[in-house]
């Protein structure tokens, strides 16, 4: 198969291509898109059979993609680079001496929807007439790609024994992701992540009378759903191995985050042309979410077309807000597509009399406790004991009993600072001896007769002993301590009080 890319129109598009692809991507602070991703089903209304399937990516060469999807009959796809990009070419072999190429999809059968049919695990697979595809960029070359065109791979009926690209393209919706930032005049906002889908300008009308042309339309419906994890690219899929519905992609009513929209190709914009090549799905994330998972399913317009420039006409009201009766045809394309994503902030919470700043001041708590930050950003915290309290340690993303932490602000961080009350513990004698206390206070050893009291957080196991002087006994204590062993063992939840009585 002998082609360069002039042989066939490329649509250029300002897109990012989503096909599989990871890419770190900063958008507004605090809110990043750390990988992009998707695969896709594609069913083949070519009307006749199709022996593969190829994507042309202008801007990409071969070193910049990773392991593509490979579980369907095509396997391993061919990469065959060019001038200015490269085709991935998922193909059959030429049985030379059948005469036959072996790996086929058959054409759909119109009116028999195939969703969940095209995946190797599926007993219908091989009559089902659609096939699953994806490709897997490198996430440093996404900002390459310029334009992505889809297309059958049919036998050149010219050349026997040769594959050529069907010269109509497949509509796979391929959304661009970006986060967008919170008003000027709400800055806490949460910030809005955008999936945006834009379909390639139709290709331009003939000479020497050109009128604005659209090119076909096709009705999308969109369901989202949010995972508290990353979702990686072998997982999109619409059904399980045992033919159970995935539930990590969106696909029942209940996820229907838009119910329809008619999407065409669109002459550019001159004020007079209705435009349908753009649309885009956007919310804020919930908390704790780390990827956004969406499912795009695109069906054929069968409705009423302007014969002079090919604009849609839907009926009733002509707002083509949902199909009506006669313009809804076979499902096409079913994308299923991902955003994963971190949201770096720093969250703080304390327990007990006391606070934490960050170095900046975004930070105060207890009156604010969180924050969000660009990605990477370095805060040193400090935790300051309140009257009466000290701080005792760190949990969470800190960890230690020094008051000052720093911590990498690289996705959703927590952390918790412990402050306990400080209560005084004294001790006291009868007679001559010496009564001694392990641990030590906070502020001075309890060594009585001479250091008789010392302050101690909370919680604190104390023990004392009775220790008397040479030719004396110990007789006993009193105060929270009893009995007549000369070690007595007490946990501090008060101010407390110890007298250890020694004979004359």
């Amino acid at each position: 198969m002998n082609r360069t890319g002039s042989s066939h129109l490329i649509r250029k598009v300002n897109l990012l291509f989503a096909v599989g692809f990871l890419t770190p991507s900063l958008a507004a602070a605090g809110n990043y898109i750390v990988g992009s991703l998707g695969n896709f089903d594609a069913a083949n209304f070519e009307g006749q059979d199709a022996h593969g399937f190829e994507v042309q990516l202008e801007g990409i060469q071969p070193g910049d993609m990773t392991q593509p999807w490979t579980g369907n009959k095509y396997g391993q796809p061919v990469v065959e680079p060019y001038a200015t990009g490269s085709y991935v070419r998922y193909q059959s072999p030429y049985d030379t001496q059948s005469h036959q190429f072996p790996a086929t999809t058959i054409a759909k059968t119109p009116g028999i929807n195939f969703s969940g049919t095209c995946y190797q695990w599926n007993p219908s697979y091989l009559t089902a007439g659609c096939d699953h595809f994806g490709i897997h960029l490198n996430y440093t070359a996404v900002s390459k790609a310029t334009a992505v065109t889809y297309r059958w791979l049919l036998e050149d009926s010219a050349n026997p024994g040769q594959l050529i690209g069907s010269a109509n393209t497949v509509t796979v919706p391929t959304p661009n992701y970006y986060f967008q930032p919170p008003p000027l005049d709400q800055p806490t906002a949460p910030p809005v992540l955008v999936a945006e889908v834009q379909l390639p300008p139709p290709p331009p009308p003939p000479e020497p009378e050109p009128v604005p042309q659209y090119g076909d339309a096709a009705w999308m419906k969109v369901y989202k759903t949010e995972l508290n994890r990353e979702i990686e690219l072998s997982e999109l899929v619409s059904t399980n191995p045992d033919g159970t519905p995935n539930t990590l992609v969106p696909q029942d009513a209940a996820q229907v985050e838009t119910d329809w929209v008619l999407m065409q190709p669109s002459p550019p914009p001159d004020g007079k042309h209705r435009q349908r090549g753009k649309y885009a799905n956007q919310g804020s994330p919930h908390s704790g979410s780390r990827a956004v998972v969406r499912r795009y399913e695109t069906y054929a317009y069968t409705g009423n077309y302007d014969p002079l420039t090919h604009e849609a006409v839907c009926g009733g009201d002509g707002s083509c807000n949902a199909p009506l009766d006669g313009e809804l045809g076979d499902l096409l394309v079913a994308q299923m597509a991902a955003a994963n994503i971190a949201v770096p902030s720093l969250s703080v919470s304390t327990s007990g009399n006391g606070s934490v700043v960050s170095n900046e001041k975004s930070i105060n708590c207890g009156k604010t406790c969180s924050s969000s930050y660009e990605i990477g950003t370095v805060i040193t915290l400090n935790a300051s004991a309140g009257s009466g309290s000290i701080f005792t340690g760190w949990q969470g993303a800190c960890q230690g009993t020094s008051p000052t932490c720093n911590v990498t602000v690289n996705d959703q961080i927590t952390t918790s600072a412990t402050f306990v009350s400080l209560f005084s513990v004294s001790a006291a004698t009868s007679n001559s001896g010496t009564v001694t206390a392990t641990p030590n206070g906070i502020d001075r050893t309890i060594n009585c007769g001479k250091d008789c009291s010392a302050k101690f957080a909370q919680g604190t196991v104390v023990t004392f002993t009775a220790i008397p002087p040479a030719g004396k006994q110990f007789l006993g204590w009193s105060g929270d301590c009893a009995g007549t062993g000369n070690v007595c063992v007490v946990t501090v939840n008060k101010s407390m009080s110890v007298k250890a009585s020694f004979s004359r």
